[in-house]
């Protein structure tokens, strides 16, 4: 029988690092430069006010998660309906416009990917993979789309 490969990631630094949001690859969207997806992502929680711009300039993908995650800041209206959407065009971004990743990426095949972490259900696989892993699902569609363009 054969098995699918699965590919478990979540720090920067682990050997699949580069597909986690915090992975220190600038992405170009919405006519800015972000310093990495998780900036992109939580910014668009507030597109069009302040907190965009400021999650942006963030230093780190941590302070732009913290930014983004503070709840005195009210999120967009939509931001349900839209946040899978925002972190798709943001992982196309990425892999598209930094060659390396792309190959990285493509070179997992059909591996199952998966963002291995307790502190998400809904991005991760919860820890013990009962999550929907959106992320490694996501990540996963990036990979057919761009093996079908090659």
């Amino acid at each position: 029988m054969n098995e699918k490969k699965i590919i478990k990631f979540y720090m920067p630094t682990d050997e699949y690092g580069v597909f986690s949001n915090f992975s220190r690859h600038r992405i170009f969207l919405k006519d800015k430069v972000w310093r990495t997806v998780e900036h992109y992502f939580q910014a668009q929680k507030f597109a069009g006010k302040k907190q965009e711009e400021e999650i942006r300039r963030a230093f780190t993908p941590k302070q732009a998660a913290q930014i983004g995650r503070d709840r005195k800041n009210p999120l967009r209206l939509d931001w349900e309906e839209v946040k899978v959407g925002i972190m798709k065009e943001a992982l196309i971004a990425k892999f598209t416009q930094h060659k390396d990743l792309r190959e990285i990426l493509l070179k997992t095949e059909d591996a199952l990917l998966v963002e291995h972490t307790a502190k998400d259900k809904f991005w991760g696989d919860g820890g013990h993979g009962h999550g929907l892993n959106m992320l490694g699902k996501l990540l996963m569609e990036v990979r057919e789309e761009l093996r079908e363009e090659s």
